[in-house]
């Protein structure tokens, strides 16, 4: 048998190099059958859009250079319209990466990310498998208190780099890509089984609303969620974690300070520290009650990262706003979302559902095959539009859905969450790639975690999901 290792000396190219190969072989056939099968303007979309996720997918190519690709193939062709291929420049998202990422250099240059990492230190002594634990505990805290996964990616991350710091594992090395990781793997994968804290949640709530009449209540999709799709893969996240990431030796070494030091260093906080704790604490507050003041997580990352940046009031100067912010994540979030706008735009969501629907043979004899059928269906759709685009594009469909599966419509709408709640590449979550991208985890290693957790979570939860949904009445008794 050929080795990796056997493969590398005879100078192979990676695997990767292989699958995109057949990416871009599909894609010429697509241009080729195109015309015969749908418009030239689809054909043309299809096929960008199958040449970007293939690209993003398998990183041959850099992320940010993908998406500049996309950006200038998507005008030359006259794809779509310069508000939609660009629109996710005027997309909260990308405004609250940008706040974020300088609220990100206010706590790494202040030294207050050094200091919560002392300060939290003492509570994660002991095996990695602790440390993993205590990181994905507090993450599901702050599911509860505030609503936006960006910002809970954006406020942790600089944290969990300092604590990673501290602990001895270099920036880069598997352990400390395992910390990133269950904080962002925690804060997207969890957060899909609580109604308010996710983008894809509260378009699939006010999507039901509005095109079905058929409103969700925050207790009812907890209930029906969480226990499995939180609590459950909360477990698989923290077991795939620790197997792929720990490190040789499981003792957690302090670099430097001791207890004594670390209860010292909290009395003293410099002026620069108590300003931008000051400056998170508002944030806080302001993104967990933002449904009291009616404004979004966007406008108030903005708006404390003005804060920071402010003359003789702020805490990051001109030299380290050009060194710390970069511009890569705020290209990748961008891009993403200027991807499922043309997915969206085009036309060719909805054609992938209705193939994917006429191919799959829905029958009311059949609700077992139509669970599985429907919750497969928008896994498939997240590989083309990012994951708030699979309930946008769903919920037109869900009276035909439920016509065709003979499923009630509330259970036809609720197997889209375990569809946009099963990620198996990072790119198809832009919070995942902006943690990622702040704390620079490669793309292979965040494939191999999302990838293990699918397939997992796949395995391991959806017979439990179908008894438990059985037992509260959204399907049939008798069907497994």
């Amino acid at each position: 048998m050929v080795t990796k290792r056997d493969r590398q000396q005879k100078g192979w190219p990676p695997a990767r190099f292989f699958v995109f190969g057949l990416v871009v072989l599909t894609s010429i056939a697509v241009f080729i059958a195109g015309p015969f099968v749908f418009s030239d303007e689809l054909s043309s979309a299809a096929v960008l859009i199958l040449l970007v996720v293939g690209a993003l997918a398998t990183g041959v190519i850099p992320e940010q250079i993908t998406i500049l690709i996309f950006f200038l193939l998507a005008m030359l062709l006259a794809i779509a319209s310069p508000q939609i291929v660009f629109s996710g420049f005027i997309s909260g998202a990308f405004w609250l990466v940008f706040g974020g990422l300088i609220i990100g250099a206010a706590v790494e240059t202040t030294g207050l990310g050094n200091r919560i990492a002392q300060s939290l230190i003492s509570y994660v002594r002991g095996s990695y498998l602790w440390v993993v634990a205590t990181i994905l505990l507090i993450n599901l805290v702050l599911i509860f208190l505030m609503p936006s996964t960006l910002s809970r990616v954006v406020l942790l991350i600089p944290i969990i780099i300092s604590i990673s710091d501290q602990m001895g594992y270099s920036r880069g090395s598997k352990p400390a890509n395992g910390l990133v990781m269950v904080t962002v793997l925690t804060a997207y994968l969890c957060s899909t089984s609580v109604l308010p804290a996710n983008v894809p949640n509260n378009v699939l709530m006010g999507a039901s609303e509005t095109f079905l009449n058929t409103p969700i209540r925050y207790f009812e999709y907890f209930l029906l969620h969480f226990p499995i799709l939180g609590a459950l893969k909360a477990i698989i996240i923290w077991g795939t974690v620790v197997f792929l990431f720990k490190p040789e030796n499981q003792e957690v070494k302090i670099v430097t300070g001791d207890t004594g030091s670390i209860k010292k260093s909290k009395t003293q906080l410099r002026k620069d520290e108590k300003r931008i704790l000051i400056f998170l604490v508002c944030a806080l507050l302001l993104w967990a009650t933002d449904t009291v003041h009616g404004i979004t997580p966007a406008w108030v990352s903005l708006a404390v990262g003005i804060a920071c940046l402010f003359p003789k009031f702020g805490v990051v100067s001109p030299s380290e706003f050009k060194e710390k912010v970069a511009i890569g994540p705020l290209l990748y979030v961008a891009g993403i979302i200027g991807i499922g706008a043309v997915v969206a735009d085009s036309g060719l969501g909805n054609y992938l559902s209705n193939v994917m629907i006429e191919a799959s043979n829905l029958s009311p004899d059949n609700p077992l095959g139509g669970f599985l059928v429907l919750s497969g269906i928008s896994m498939l759709l997240s590989f083309f539009s990012t994951m708030p685009g699979v309930p946008a594009i769903m919920i037109p469909l869900a009276p035909d859905l439920q016509a065709a599966s003979g499923l009630p419509l509330k259970t036809v709408v609720m197997t889209q969450v375990i569809g946009f709640s099963t990620v198996w590449l990072p790119y198809q979550v832009p919070p995942i790639i902006v943690g990622m991208q702040l704390a620079g985890v490669p793309m292979v290693a965040g494939i191999k975690v999302t990838f293990f957790i699918a397939i997992l979570s796949i395995i391991l939860l959806t017979p439990l999901i179908i008894i438990w949904w059985q037992f509260l009445g959204y399907l049939p008794y008798g069907i497994i």
